[in-house]
């Protein structure tokens, strides 16, 4: 890799962890900015640095850094409640690049789709094999994932628009 996509990978590593701390009620839901992040680093850098940003973010969260949200750091985290989501964001970066890499640059806006519903699913997968004890999978995610669907939508169309228009910047 050279200098300058290892500095990427490194800023929006930050730039995640950045997302996660900012935090905003939406009809009584905490909602973080940090699926925008997630989007707009594998939008805006592509497949595989965007999969390295995620990847060094989550170390940097293993390894007890306050990167996630709430400022929460350590592996507990990632074992915890929420710990499937983030460990959707890799799956779903992963599935991103596998599409992207495939089908090309013109399928960059269903992969990233492709990749939220990615993370619902490791999330809401994580959360009912841990934690709902008899609640169904459905249940898990009508109640964990679905309430922020619309807002994840929003940051996953600002992302794609953000990222449309930077492109060309970041080569």
């Amino acid at each position: 890799m050279k200098i300058k996509d290892i500095s990427l990978c490194g800023l929006f590593s930050a730039l995640l962890a950045i997302c996660a701390w900012i935090s905003f009620p939406v009809f009584g839901l905490p909602v973080t900015l940090q699926t925008f992040g997630l989007h707009f680093s594998l939008l805006l850098l592509g497949g595989k640095r965007g999969c390295i940003a995620i990847f060094v973010y989550l170390s940097l969260g293993i390894l007890g850094l306050p990167v996630f949200s709430g400022f929460g750091g350590g592996i507990g985290t990632l074992l915890g409640p929420t710990g499937g989501y983030l460990w959707g964001f890799l799956a779903g970066g992963l599935l991103y690049w596998g599409i992207t890499a495939w089908k090309g640059i013109r399928a960059k806006l269903s992969a990233a789709i492709l990749a939220q519903i990615c993370c619902y699913i490791c999330g809401s997968l994580w959360f009912s094999l841990q934690f709902a004890n008899e609640n169904s999978l459905w249940r898990v995610f009508l109640t964990t994932a679905l309430p922020f669907l619309l807002p994840d939508t929003l940051k996953l169309g600002l992302a794609y628009l953000l990222a449309r228009r930077l492109r060309r910047h970041i080569s």
